[in-house]
């Protein structure tokens, strides 16, 4: 990110939660699970499916992991209740893995029992570099008991493919992603394209060992590239799908459902809506631009 994104970014962060909101809101299905239910049966009825996540992360006591935990057994239950097709997304450290890592696999093991029981799937989100061995150190020990539980890996980490290498000998349910955290140089790839070779590495030795890939990027190159690996390899339907954020790129989402292949989108809701927001700005400092830019020409 260069000074002036970083500026604008900055200058972003001091605005009113209530005017950020406004522009946050394309990316946020609501506050509320009710909204959130409402989004993802929309989804449904256009034959796209969802991973839905209570947004929050990085809590500081035990009691906000058990609030955390109870918010994110009701989720399951309502996908149940309202038979949407949508798995659940859920972050460990919302689930007190900084604070404690056996009790955040005990809430971790009753949200994957609950999925388990109601025929549903739960993908533990990957955060930022300090949490990374401790998040796949929490998927091997849950992986070791339950089925119904997959992983997030970031391919601009140059750790990566020798993490795919190991996970991939017991057999991994992935979501591969580019990464969206920022990182040191020294343990993270940088420059577009570097990062998007890493991308492609990644999901070949992913496919080529047989294991189920979400392939999350709104990148239209990787996803060319993608379409060209699976046919070349002719990789079944049944071990792929793309993932996509939700209010991104939504013309390339429809093209992709269009194409016959299965597209799921991700939905995050809730009151720490906030903090997503300011990440996916971080991320994408243009719709920082945006927003500012919006604030200063309103009312003319």
């Amino acid at each position: 990110m260069n000074i002036l994104n970083k500026a604008i970014v900055q200058f972003v962060k001091i605005l009113p939660k209530s005017v950020v909101y406004l522009f946050a809101k394309r990316y946020i299905a609501g506050k509320t699970l009710p909204a959130a239910m409402e989004t993802t049966k929309k989804l449904n009825s256009k034959s796209i499916v969802a991973t839905m996540d209570v947004l929050g992360e990085a809590i500081s006591t035990k009691e906000e992991a058990i609030i955390a935990k109870q918010e994110i057994l009701e989720l399951l239950q309502a996908i149940h209740d309202n038979k949407l097709d949508s798995n659940v997304s859920v972050k460990p450290t919302q689930l007190g893995l900084l604070i404690d890592k056996d009790f955040c696999y005990d809430n971790v093991k009753e949200i994957v029992l609950k999925a388990k029981e109601l025929n549903n799937f739960i993908r533990l989100d990957m955060e930022d570099s300090p949490t990374t061995d401790l998040i796949i150190e929490l998927y091997r020990r849950i992986k070791t008991e339950f089925e119904n539980v997959g992983i997030v890996v970031q391919a601009y980490l140059k750790r990566t493919i020798d993490d795919i290498k190991q996970l991939n000998k017991e057999g991994g349910h992935y979501r591969l992603c580019k990464g969206i955290y920022i990182e040191p140089e020294e343990i993270a790839f940088k420059k577009k394209q570097e990062v998007r070779d890493k991308f492609l590495g990644a999901l070949e030795l992913m496919l080529d060992d047989g294991n189920y890939v979400g392939i999350a990027t709104h990148d239209k190159y990787l996803i060319d590239k993608s379409y060209q690996m699976i046919k070349e390899k002719n990789i079944s339907k049944d071990k792929f799908e793309f993932q996509m954020l939700y209010g991104v790129k939504e013309r390339l989402r429809d093209k992709i459902n269009d194409d016959g292949f299965k597209i799921r989108i991700y939905v995050p809701f809730g009151e720490h809506w906030y903090a997503y927001s300011i990440r996916r700005l971080q991320e994408n400092p243009v719709m920082a631009w945006h927003i500012t830019k919006s604030i200063f020409t309103f009312g003319r």
